[in-house]
């Protein structure tokens, strides 16, 4: 089977790389955790364009049951159906909405399958996926069938860490924790959006952007597509590597800082360090 080695459009560390290609090789749901905007979610769809497959995507909030992800079954409308007689109220099957589990187990070509964030749903929610997870297989009361996985799925699952997952659903996966990118690898990141970019402007754009980083007590710590941003802004405004160099030393906070910070709070904060010290990047 070939091994995900990142794309031309998602630089994946060597890490990374291992994890992925354990957790399918293993047939284990691969569980991702890192701060927001470090390309978890985005990792799901490289993987599937990478390996040539479809992707299946759930998307959790804090309402998703897991019963969604298997299927729902609309008892009002076969109520109303019957009261009518439009339909034929036996047929089951067309009172059955099928959830992005059955979906990818029905498939018959294999798939990727993204849960993301797993975390912002119930306490309760890994749990009750367990069974389904382990055994790929699950049972739909109305139809009275088992519905089995024809190709078991690539499972990804990420989570911003909002809520401690539980051990027993943990036992069930891989785990990789995507560290936020170092100046190296962030500079391949940029090359990936702007591949002409000027050196000096590159070089500049990141000292300030690790910078605002390395500012304590900041409620919202700029992200890699937040960066992506503010230099595409840097470039509309025609602002130069040189030009930007006159920010590091001085006292003015940069242009759009805006891209980066993102509550009254962090630019609050921001803009009195900087009045306080000429702070060297």
């Amino acid at each position: 089977m070939a091994q995900f080695q990142g794309t031309e459009n998602y630089i994946a560390t060597r890490a990374l790389q291992v994890a992925v290609n354990a957790s399918v090789t293993l047939q284990k749901p691969l569980l991702i955790k890192g701060e927001p905007g470090t390309g978890k979610t985005l990792l799901a769809f490289e993987v599937a364009k990478a390996l040539g497959k479809k992707i299946f995507t759930w998307n959790i909030k804090s309402t998703t049951t897991a019963q969604q992800g298997l299927y729902e079954y609309d008892a009002v409308s076969r109520l109303r159906d019957s009261q009518l007689g439009d339909s034929d109220i036996n047929d089951i099957r067309q009172y059955i909405k099928k959830g992005k589990l059955w979906e990818a187990f029905e498939s018959e070509e294999q798939v990727v399958l993204l849960i993301d964030e797993i975390d912002k749903a119930d306490i309760e929610f890994p749990n009750d996926l367990l069974n389904e997870i382990d055994k790929m297989e699950f049972y739909c009361y109305e139809l009275k069938e088992t519905i089995k996985a024809v190709q078991r799925p690539i499972i990804i699952i990420t989570s911003n860490n909002e809520k401690e997952l539980p051990d027993a659903f943990l036992r069930r996966c891989f785990f990789h924790f995507i560290s936020f990118p170092d100046r190296e690898t962030m500079k391949q990141i940029v090359d990936v959006h702007y591949p002409k970019l000027e050196e000096t402007l590159l070089s500049n754009s990141l000292s300030i952007f690790y910078g605002v980083r390395d500012v304590k007590a900041l409620k919202k710590k700029p992200s890699t597509s937040e960066l992506i941003d503010w230099i595409k802004l840097l470039l509309v405004g025609k602002v130069s590597g040189d030009l930007l160099e006159d920010f590091k030393t001085n006292t003015e906070v940069p242009p759009f800082i805006g891209a980066l910070l993102k509550n009254e709070q962090d630019t609050g904060l921001y803009e009195a360090l900087r009045n306080r010290t000429k702070r060297s990047y």
